[in-house]
């Protein structure tokens, strides 16, 4: 129900006085970049005299309450300053409170309410005023951003800013099926969410290693297809409700009929093969087992499973998964293969979409809409099923489906080219623009809702999943809300360093768990060599980690050195940028840092060494960092002396061409490599 707040007219804004600024022209390390910004010339000092008011009429509103109340906190925790007032006022008791607060509407989260905000910082006040309370929520993640420091002074710059976000869908999808995720890992990762304007969790509960919901009517479910690993009821009602304390909206995904190899461990009468033994999957992939799309028990379990979760979630959709179902177990069934003929089936995907229809019609009983991935599409299937795309260019389909489903009039969500468990940089999930190029008409534009970026969990974690998701999902969060040209990969990557350094204030652990592994790899002695090598590894893309020699259990270790190693390595990163200005202009000052870099690899093997004797896993690593130690040895004498000579040059060469060498089950990748080989071929031509 809505609530009438007061409203306080601001006329600061004035909509032709804005520009939109390019980030690369600011000092502001927002994101995403707002919709419109105006620097001012100024500085709002914070001291112990902040004060937060929040115009209310009647009761106060406990979303944008409890939002200023964590701002307070995260403001006194930065600045070191003791605050006099630790809470925010919710009628006018100060003449003139530093931050106050305006919006009109409390509203009930769903697809689309209304989350523009202004926020005016002057001399006199700062002011976030918006139409719905997630608004002004968003108004406050954006200056806790704005923090920063001047004549050695906290406090924030004067700027307006109106903004508004491009998609009304900006999701992350966490999959705790593989690996379950406790209830204190959702949480921190829902406060990161909020803090770069995210609104969808996308909770991944089952598949075939897993089911993860307590369902008292179904208990054989966690009983036997659990691992004695899954949320009570009373933890997902917490979980929704603090997200929906973040304006983050809930949405369930129970995967059906495919990846059921869990479901059917608890319940194999449902199997369309009755002669397999079924059993939680402990590997990693896709397979066989599926539930039966023919027999009236399928539905009448489901049934009675959606009656019980769907309470727990009140969002009005509701994921079946739906993806990834091969039909073997259908084509070798002669009970199904019969149906299919009475039914005058052609195929799977016509069985598939008869049992989606049938789900869908449950669903619409218990209230919600079908969401499923972008298999669920077929001729048949109605239109008010949302499209959830996965597929497209990025895995070799001539266009997204996101596009096909959009023209074919389908609300849709697109997930394509935001995989973050494909451990990809941020820039290239920065430069996938979700609509691109396509000539699309108002209907059909209007069908994208938004994306999602996934993080599935065969590879991770709570130990390491932070670091998987974080801090690349702020730069795709980005894309989801900014403008589309606001597209500058320096700027981002300039900007993403700090938004990185904030994250641990919501207590992200990417950076503290790393050195909770390299301090086990190396039985709790000097990790300083570790961090070196780790910080110029990366860990291989595109699933090619569970590909090969090594395949994952989900029982496999991942303390490992890969699990420590992050996509766009720190260091790598800044010797790519010095080496490719030094190959510019060739400045003694940037040979210099680039020399600093190789004379701490040159010894990262010495300072292994010495360790590995009371370190066994080390002496996995050794192989790898001999390499990097040797290579890094040739090119400091080579640029000292500006010259490779040719058996110098194919040595290396030949080192950073050695990939078996350099895998050694390792599992990671020299990220300097390319930089490396570009600057042994400028030094061989000098």
């Amino acid at each position: 129900m809505k609530k009438i707040i007061t409203i306080i007219i601001i006329n600061t804004f004035i909509i032709n006085s804005f520009s939109q600024m390019k980030p690369q022209d600011s000092n502001l390390n927002l994101m995403p970049w707002p919709n419109k910004v105006q620097m001012l010339d100024g500085f709002f000092i914070v001291d112990k005299n902040f004060t937060i008011n929040i115009v209310n009429s009647s009761d106060y509103n406990q979303r944008v309450y409890n939002a200023s109340t964590r701002f307070i906190r995260s403001l006194t925790n930065k600045t070191g300053v003791f605050i006099e007032h630790g809470f925010a006022n919710n009628i006018v008791k100060n003449e003139k409170p530093s931050l106050l607060i305006s919006f009109n509407d409390t509203v009930d989260l769903k697809l689309g309410i209304d989350e523009s905000y202004n926020l005016s910082i002057t001399k006199n006040q700062i002011k976030i005023s918006a139409e719905t309370d997630i608004g002004a929520m968003h108004g406050l993640n954006t200056l806790l951003q704005l923090l920063s420091v001047k004549e050695v002074k906290y406090g924030f710059p004067f700027v307006e800013i109106k903004d508004s976000p491009r998609f009304k869908w900006r999701g992350l999808m966490i999959d705790v099926a593989r690996h379950f995720m406790a209830v204190d890992v959702i949480k921190r990762n829902l406060d990161a969410m909020a803090y770069v304007k995210l609104n969808v969790f996308h909770w991944h509960l089952s598949d075939d290693q897993g089911f993860r919901v307590e369902l008292k009517k179904l208990p054989l479910l966690t009983l036997k297809a659990s691992d004695g690993q899954f949320y009570t009821q009373s933890q997902i009602k917490d979980i929704v409700k603090y997200a929906n304390d973040r304006g983050i909206r809930v949405i369930p995904e129970i995967g059906v009929p495919g990846h059921a190899s869990a479901f059917l461990t608890a319940y194999p009468e449902l199997a369309s093969n009755k002669t397999r033994a079924n059993n939680i999957e402990r590997f990693s992939g896709i397979f066989n087992p599926a539930l039966d799309p023919t027999i009236d028990k399928t539905y009448e379990l489901l049934d009675t499973l959606f009656s019980e979760i769907t309470p727990l979630f009140p969002d009005l959709y509701f994921h079946i998964g739906g993806d990834e179902n091969e039909g073997k177990d259908w084509d070798e069934s002669e009970l199904i293969q019969k149906f299919m003929k009475t039914h005058n089936f052609k195929n799977n995907h016509e069985l598939q979409t008869y049992f989606n229809i049938k789900l869908q019609k449950i669903l619409n009983k218990y209230g919600k809409i079908l969401m499923g991935w972008d298999e669920i599409m077929t001729e048949n299937m109605p239109k008010s099923a949302i499209i959830h795309s996965w597929r497209g260019k990025h895995e070799g389909l001539p266009q997204s489906t996101l596009i096909e489903a959009a023209k074919k009039g389908y609300k849709t969500v697109l997930s394509s080219g935001f995989y973050i468990d494909r451990m990809l940089p941020a820039s290239h999930y920065y430069a996938t623009e979700p609509i691109g190029d396509e000539i699309l008409t108002s209907s059909e534009r209007a069908n994208i809702l938004g994306g999602e970026a996934t993080m599935w969990s065969e590879l991770v974690t709570p130990l390491n999943i932070d670091s998987r998701i974080w801090p690349r999902t702020a730069a795709i969060a980005e894309r989801f809300w900014s403008s589309k040209n606001i597209n500058d990969t320096e700027s981002m990557y300039n900007r993403l360093e700090v938004i990185n350094n904030s994250l641990e204030n919501f207590g992200i652990t990417h950076r503290r768990n790393k050195q909770v592994i390299l301090r086990n790899i190396s039985n709790h002695q000097e990790v300083d060599a570790l961090n070196k090598l780790s910080n110029i590894s990366e860990p291989f893309k595109m699933y090619s980690r569970n590909k090969g020699g090594k395949e994952y259990k989900t029982f496999s270790p991942f303390t490992l050195f890969a699990d420590a190693c992050n996509v766009d390595a720190v260091d790598a990163r800044r010797f790519d940028i010095l080496s490719k200005k030094y190959l510019l202009n060739q400045d003694s000052n940037i040979k210099d840092e680039l020399l600093i870099y190789l004379n701490s690899w040159k010894n990262i093997n010495i300072e292994l060494e010495k360790i590995s004797s009371n370190a066994p896993i080390i002496e996995n690593i050794l192989p790898y960092s001999n390499r990097v130690s040797r290579v890094s040895s040739i090119f400091e004498k080579g640029l000292q002396n500006n010259k490779f000579s040719k058996q110098q040059y194919e040595e290396v060469i030949s080192l950073l061409e050695a990939k078996e060498d350099f895998k050694n089950n390792l599992d990671v990748e020299l990220a300097v490599s390319y930089s490396l080989s570009e600057l042994a071929e400028f030094l061989l031509k000098n």
